[in-house]
């Protein structure tokens, strides 16, 4: 059935059908970005609460380094 004829045919259906893919796909994408939004802002504050260590001098443990 096309949906021409579903909505000539039966409007109230085929309205309420669009209405509610339009609403679902609205709160879909606000979800989506709202969580995006936050996951930077959670990164951004455990980044400035936890700042990366500094990097060690690498140790050479190797049997030839302990003769020298």
């Amino acid at each position: 059935m096309k949906l021409s004829s579903f909505l000539t045919h039966q409007p109230f259906w085929g309205l309420l059908t669009l209405a509610v893919l339009v609403w679902y796909s609205t709160v879909t994408i606000y979800v989506a970005v709202r969580g995006v939004l936050d996951i930077r802002a959670m990164l951004r504050r455990l980044r400035q609460n936890h700042p990366a260590p500094a990097p060690q001098k690498k140790v050479d443990r190797s049997p030839a380094a302990a003769d020298r």
